[in-house]
């Protein structure tokens, strides 16, 4: 129905925000592991895919994310019909201060793919 439809919209929408909140809060490389299904993939920088939570982590205890702050916001949200995947794109933006205190900011667009898990938690698969 409709109104599960948006409830289900609601709650991917507050859990991209407490993503953002804990990346912000804990730092990048918890809370892209927090967030991953087992089976996550993420594709960053020349079309690499990093797969699992774990591999996941690890890329984002590089230096640079340590010091990362992140907003993003989905400006679409869809479920599927049986209301077990869902898909979010929009806008981020990346801060990251390097060693020498250098800031390299950048923006663009996000992609991601979340699945609900057995537990009912909504986690990515792809992002």
């Amino acid at each position: 129905t409709n109104a599960t439809t948006s409830s289900l919209i609601e709650t991917i929408r507050k859990t991209e925000k407490q993503f953002e909140t804990d990346l912000n809060t804990s730092g990048a490389a918890m809370a892209f592991e927090k967030y991953a299904a087992p089976n996550a993939v993420i594709k960053r920088q020349n079309d690499s895919l990093i797969y699992g939570p774990q591999a996941i982590r690890m890329y984002y205890s590089n230096d640079i994310y340590k010091k990362a702050n992140a907003t993003w916001s989905p400006d679409f949200i869809d479920i599927s019909t049986d209301g077990t995947m869902a898909y979010t794109y929009g806008k981020y933006h990346w801060k990251m201060t390097n060693t020498s205190g250098e800031v390299h900011e950048f923006s663009g667009v996000f992609h991601t793919v979340w699945k609900k898990q057995r537990d009912g938690s909504w986690k990515y698969v792809w992002d």
